[in-house]
């Protein structure tokens, strides 16, 4: 038992605030391409995505984890995009760090979704049973590519105070 649920309970309920996670992260890069704020779907984004890092380190582990390590980089860039959303209001410099930022913890979670698509869904792990074959290498590449047009772009557009 996790926090009274049973494992398969916690895990349903992990997956679930990580998808938000997701949904609301790509629904402020939306928001940041137009130069937009969006503070509540933002604020959504925001906590589900620390909520994903904090209820994954609740699971029983061994060791040092590639999930651990996923979980400490994006609770350290999320303590970046909060200081720079909420402390220093996207000032100066802070803007591009938060979209990139924000952007980066998205990222982790689209990239944690593809793993475990590819552990999970059966249709996919037959493609790539060790997840080093060319579909899951492929789609990995596409996200990160994509992150990086798209971080690129958000970077030179959200500029909401202007």
């Amino acid at each position: 038992m996790i926090a009274g649920l049973s494992i398969e309970n916690f895990t349903i309920l992990h997956t679930a605030i990580s998808l938000i996670a997701i949904a609301s992260g790509l629904i402020v890069l939306a928001g940041m391409l137009r130069a937009r704020r969006l503070p509540g779907w933002t604020a959504v984004f925001l906590v589900t995505t620390l909520l994903t890092s904090v209820t994954g380190f609740m699971f029983p582990i061994n060791g040092l984890t590639p999930a651990i390590v996923f979980g400490l980089i994006s609770i350290v860039i999320l303590a970046i995009a909060l200081a720079a959303l909420y402390l220093k209001h996207l000032s100066g410099a802070w803007r591009w760090i938060y979209v990139t930022t924000a952007l980066v913890a998205l990222y982790l979670n689209v990239f944690v979704l593809i793993v475990q698509s590819f552990q999970k869904l059966p249709a996919l792990q037959k493609l790539a049973p060790t997840q080093s074959e060319p579909p899951f290498l492929i789609a990995q590449a596409a996200a990160l590519i994509a992150f990086l047009i798209l971080g690129a772009m958000a970077a030179r557009k959200f500029r909401p105070d202007l």
